[in-house]
């Protein structure tokens, strides 16, 4: 296939969509069959049970790390031109919005990505909670939330280039990261083998990882097959969601691109999975403290995502398989955010359950 040609002939924007439209429905189908989740990893981490959950996110994210490291190392791939590595970048920001996004995805009960394809499951919390995020987000970007964005962007700044990039500050270079994925992986394979065997966990696990690496390499693939200055992005949903907000409400819409048709694709790669194993079903709140509380969550969660330069999905798997400065930080903040916001909200709820559960026992006759 001549990419260039292809290009010549039906534009990059259309190439991009197309091409995003695929990688969506991929990475959309293989997080669904897998229950894909940061926040549930997050959740077995802190509370030291290292089961299924945080097996699949390992392999997720060991996958993206190696397949972005080999295209790399084979010349398919050059990071120097991504955004998180060539712009100035914010630690103030990356840390606080991690701070932010961690805690909303423990009151929403899952990130923006997840949101989406529980969505598309039937999940009318998972909706609403996106719909959300998406308006906080645009909100940050460039309405009445960016000030605040900008005041707190501007606290801790970084040049772009090798102060971005943390295999050029360590000197170990793309071999370095080759074998620190691998490590991971192997890790990743130990919960994953020792919280029991499941075809759609490991297959998954592994597909969402290659996904986020597709999206990288495609789109350089593009960049460097285009006349036009074709902007070199990965996987992520805080931008894209953004924009989707502005063509829906607004007349002076974002031009098409790649992240035109990942969105849309995630959500049909998501249906497909919950037609092929059967979990479509409709779901809503039960109260009105559950309103209020995904609310509140996708709120953090928008805010947070713009703050730190992407979801979990864009700054933690995305920018963190390039080894981007400010993705780490950020994806330390999330992990961060979860487990203080865990333990203020859900964990005295577990334990008053299990002691109001401890004295029914010893009063029972």
């Amino acid at each position: 296939m001549d990419i260039a040609a292809l290009v010549e002939t039906y534009g990059e924007k259309v190439i991009l969509a197309l091409g995003g439209l695929v990688i969506g429905v991929l990475f959309g189908f293989f997080a669904q069959r897998s229950k894909f989740c940061l926040r549930a990893a997050t959740l077995e981490f802190w509370h030291r049970t290292f089961g299924e959950k945080i097996a699949v996110w390992l392999l997720a994210f060991s996958a993206a790390v190696v397949g972005v490291q080999v295209l790399i190392l084979t010349n398919h791939m050059d990071i120097s031109a991504a955004r998180q590595i060539s712009a100035t970048g914010s630690m103030s920001g990356a840390l606080i919005g991690g701070l932010f996004f961690g805690a909303g995805m423990i009151l929403t009960r899952g990130c923006a990505s997840r949101l989406l394809v529980l969505s598309a499951n039937g999940n009318l919390r998972a909706l609403l909670s996106g719909l959300i995020f998406a308006v906080t987000a645009q909100a940050a970007l460039g309405g009445v939330l960016s000030p605040w964005r900008e005041s707190i962007s501007s606290w801790w700044t970084v040049d772009g280039g090798t102060a971005r990039n943390l295999l050029a500050l360590t000197g170990v270079g793309p071999w370095g990261g080759l074998i620190f994925g691998l490590i991971w992986m192997a890790a990743a394979l130990f919960f994953a083998v020792r919280s029991g065997w499941g075809l759609w966990k490991w297959v998954g696990g592994l597909g969402v990882g290659l996904a986020v690496a597709a999206a990288w390499g495609f789109n350089y693939l593009i960049a460097n097959n285009s006349f036009q200055v074709v902007p070199v992005q990965g996987l992520t949903f805080s931008g894209p969601s953004a924009e989707w907000l502005m063509r829906v409400m607004s007349t002076n819409a974002p031009e098409i691109g790649f992240s035109f048709g990942m969105l849309p694709g995630v959500f049909i790669g998501s249906f497909i999975g919950a037609w092929v194993g059967k979990d479509f079903k409709l779901e809503g709140f039960s109260d009105g403290y559950g309103m209020r509380r995904y609310i509140f969550g996708a709120i953090f969660m928008g805010f947070g995502s713009m703050l730190a330069g992407g979801c979990a999905v864009g700054a933690g798997i995305t920018g963190g398989a390039i080894f981007a400065t400010t993705a780490w930080l950020a994806l330390v903040g999330m992990w961060a955010g979860a487990g203080l916001m865990d333990r203020v909200i859900d964990s005295p709820k577990s334990i008053a359950a299990s002691a109001g559960a401890a004295n029914e026992a010893r009063i029972a006759p």
